[in-house]
């Protein structure tokens, strides 16, 4: 058998047996043997697809990047991350162009749920944070700065359902009200003056003037 043959014979039977690991490790997951994660649904869902020109990879995205078929992290620009509010467990296609430039497409949104939180900021790992009843959610950097986002602001976050996670896509920032006692200080300092508030002894006290002092002229006998 030629070379070329059993080349091509290799990758049917590489594809077919791939197609079997998947088959049966669904199997297991689903009789409860094994727990499935997000390497395991990138194996089970995920692909690769070499044409020669381009390569395309189709992986799971796990809170900042994307964990393909083979187990290989590829990471997936922020901004783009943060626009798509991608959260994990979603699946993306990535097409990797002969130049080497990256194109990644969400191909399979997993259902979301919205939480709203409170905006928090750890200095020393300089990691953005939504806390909500105690558990905290990473957050990219570049979707809190998109929202201008502060530290105790609201946050609304949008999280995969009925599946723990680490991380969180950010869907809105509701920035912080201040605080009621500081707006009545303002409006107090903006109504007051340098004067001195007048007392009684400082006004003059107008005597009344009689009827006949306004009209002496009417009454005068000549």
């Amino acid at each position: 058998m030629p070379k070329t043959d059993l080349n091509a014979l290799k990758a049917q039977l590489i594809t077919a047996q791939n197609e079997l690991n998947k088959a049966m490790h669904m199997v297991d997951v689903s009789l409860g043997l094994k727990t499935a994660n997000l390497d395991d649904k990138a194996r089970i869902e995920g692909g690769v697809n070499d044409t020669g020109d381009e390569r395309v990879v189709e992986g799971v995205f796990d809170g900042s990047g994307m964990v393909g078929p083979d187990g290989k992290q590829y990471t997936v620009p922020a901004n783009y991350a943060s626009k798509s509010k991608l959260v994990e467990g979603d699946m993306l296609k990535l097409t990797i162009r002969p130049d080497g430039s990256f194109l990644f497409k969400q191909i399979g949104p997993v259902e979301r749920e919205r939480l709203v939180g409170v905006l928090a900021f750890d200095d020393q790992t300089r990691q953005y944070f939504g806390v909500i009843n105690g558990k905290s959610y990473q957050l990219l950097t570049a979707s809190v700065t998109y929202y201008k986002g502060d530290v105790g602001d609201e946050v609304i976050m949008l999280v995969p359902v009925g599946s723990e996670c680490t991380w969180a896509a950010v869907e809105n920032v509701v920035k912080q009200l201040p605080v009621r006692e500081s707006i009545q200080k303002e409006i107090v300092d903006e109504s007051a003056t340098d004067e001195e508030p007048a007392s009684l002894e400082d006004v003059d006290m107008l005597e009344p003037k009689s009827f006949f002092d306004e009209t002496d002229d009417i009454f005068k006998i000549e």
